[in-house]
């Protein structure tokens, strides 16, 4: 399997070196050359499946012969292992013919922790084999940053930096990033947005001699791995529901746009996906494109629900390159186009063309608390904030009621604790071995929305050199 960028200027890798790499150095993300596909017989076939043994099934195209299926294997059921539940990702049914897939049951409490536990094994592997080090640099609004340093805590070959907008995400996802006591471990709060720390982290990466000199890697969902990682639980819901002989609705909360993304990777590889809802809150960027064709940028406003309060959504690029043919040329146009006046356009044909699949809505902070309430009231099952965003689209922009509908259920309801007391009056607890984590000490640092301070922040701190000297 060869990867290509889909700004065309960067040279193919395999996977291996995508792994590392993150960011192509054209600026563009990597996707692979063609799609994988399963016949319907093969996707029968997977029927039965425990999690990990599906995970390698599915996933083992993308990583070809880079790494042997034995050793593959084991890093798989390393990863799920850590999870609480023996099923990794259950369906639990809310009506007739509707579900939540419960993607929270990993170290962190969100479904970040179905790749992340996955990548820091791989990138862990793959730099001790060839004998180096990387130093990690992330953005999160919430959850990727949290799922990413449980992930590389404590390995050998790894530094990492995680940036966050201060006092935009809720205290519990604060918390779980920075009462980790690791050394190789760094938070650091940005007086600003997770647009701005998104930014900072995409213009480190376009730095190529800071790039090099510190190593640089990505755990953000620009990491293609991550998207790779997160198709699995596609396959495992579809077929549990009936796939291939059925087709199947999925209602996705989101707003980097990887988690969706990654249905649509399932649907290229041959998973009769009938519907991909693009649920969002009030910063609908995504909703309106999916609506109009015109993706605008405007201001990020805090909600109840924080990991989707994003405006610029990293992923929308790789399906803008299959949208747009593949073709490079276009696609430095257009991220042009967004970077100089802070909007582009797709012809209607082009929007026409998605619409079959993707459907946007944007849920507004009542209709969330509403879906909440109702949620528990009718089946007795607390959701989160981002969770009830993606039944209350679900519901509202569903095609096909004889379709099975899934819903994503990204994160646990006690990551947003204050969202769901205000919602139903009760405040769910948090796992036994997370009880005492309002009593940990904090360890970040506090900066300006300033690129230049952050970057000598990093080159500073982490053990690294250009020439691969700890420090």
């Amino acid at each position: 399997m060869r990867y290509i960028s889909t700004r065309g200027d960067a040279p193919a890798l395999g996977f291996e070196d995508v792994l590392l790499t993150g960011l192509a150095r054209d600026g563009g993300l990597y996707l692979p050359e063609t799609w994988p596909t399963f016949s319907p017989d093969e996707i029968s076939a997977m029927a039965g499946l425990s999690y990990p043994e599906l995970a390698l099934v599915v996933m083992t195209p993308f990583v070809g012969e880079e790494i042997p299926e034995a050793e593959f294997a084991e890093l798989i059921n390393e990863a799920y292992a850590q999870f609480d539940h023996q099923a990794v990702a259950p369906l639990r049914q809310l009506d007739h013919n509707e579900w939540l897939m419960e993607l929270f049951h990993g170290p962190t409490l969100a479904f970040k922790d179905f790749a992340l536990q996955l990548l820091g094994r791989l990138l862990d592997r793959t730099l001790s084999k060839r004998g180096t080090r990387a130093t990690i640099v992330g953005a999160t609004s919430g959850d990727t940053g949290s799922a990413a340093i449980e992930a590389c805590r404590d390995r050998d070959a790894i530094d990492i930096f995680i940036l966050h907008p201060k006092g935009r995400v809720s205290e519990v996802q604060r918390r779980q990033m920075t009462t980790v006591t690791s050394a190789n471990v760094h938070n650091i709060a940005i007086e600003g947005t997770f647009d701005d720390c998104q930014a900072m982290v995409k213009a480190m990466f376009n730095n190529l001699e800071f790039r090099d000199e510190i190593k640089l890697s990505a755990v953000n969902s620009i990491n293609w791995a991550r998207v790779m990682a997160q198709i699995v639980y596609y396959f495992h819901a579809a077929i549990a529901l009936g796939a291939p002989h059925r087709k199947i609705t999925f209602s996705v909360p989101t707003g980097n746009f990887g988690d969706v993304f990654a249905g649509y990777c399932a649907r290229q590889m041959g998973l009769p996906i009938e519907q991909l809802i693009v649920a969002t809150n009030r910063n609908d960027i995504l909703a309106c494109f999916f609506q109009t064709g015109s993706y605008a940028k405007g201001t990020v406003h805090p909600t109840l629900s924080p990991s989707m309060d994003i405006q610029v959504s990293s992923n929308f690029e790789r399906l803008l390159f299959d949208m747009e043919d593949r073709d490079g040329d276009r696609i430095r146009a257009l991220m042009a186009a967004l970077d100089q006046s802070g909007e582009f356009d797709v012809d209607a044909a082009r929007l026409a063309d998605s619409q079959k699949l993707f459907t946007g809505l944007a849920v507004d902070e009542e209709q969330t608390l509403a879906a909440i309430r109702q949620v528990g009231e009718t089946t007795g099952t607390a959701v989160d904030p981002h969770s009830a965003i993606g039944v209350a689209a679900g519901r509202l922009a569903r095609r096909d009621a004889a379709s099975p509908m899934v819903t994503l259920a990204t994160a646990h309801p006690a990551k947003f604790p204050d969202a769901v007391e205000k919602a139903t009056g009760s405040r769910p607890d948090l796992p036994a071995r997370l009880a005492d984590l309002m009593d940990r000490p904090e360890h970040y640092d506090v900066m300006p929305n300033d690129l230049a301070a952050v970057m000598a922040k990093v080159r500073e701190t982490a053990k690294i050199t250009s020439k691969g000297i700890s420090s």
